[in-house]
C-alpha cells in the first residue's frame, strides 16, 4: 500500500489530489501524519478527497490507527489513516 506522508504545512488539496489518485490506480492508500497540524491538513485532505472521488460513485472511509516511525534517529507515533473505498 502506498505512503503518503502529510506534514503541517502541506496544502490539503494537493494531498486531496494525491489521495483521489492513488484511491483510483491501487484502491487504497496509508496517510501518514505526526502532530496536531499534520493530522489536521490531513483529515482535511480525506474531506476534499471525498468530494473529488463521489462524482465518479467512489466512496471512502478512513479508518485510524497508531504507527511507529523513524525521523532524525528518533522514535515518534503518528496517526495513520487508512483510506479505501466503502
Amino acid at each position: 500500500m502506498e505512503v503518503l506522508k502529510v506534514s503541517s504545512k502541506s496544502s490539503p488539496n494537493s494531498v486531496a489530489g494525491a489521495i483521489a489518485g492513488v484511491i483510483r490506480e491501487n484502491g487504497a492508500v496509508e496517510v501518514q501524519a505526526v502532530g496536531a497540524g499534520a493530522s489536521n491538513q490531513a483529515i482535511k485532505a480525506i474531506a476534499i478527497a471525498r468530494g473529488y472521488l463521489a462524482p465518479s460513485g467512489i466512496d471512502i472511509v478512513c479508518i485510524p490507527a497508531f504507527a511507529s516511525i523513524n525521523i532524525d534517529g528518533d522514535e515518534r507515533t503518528a496517526i495513520k489513516l487508512i483510506v479505501e473505498p466503502r
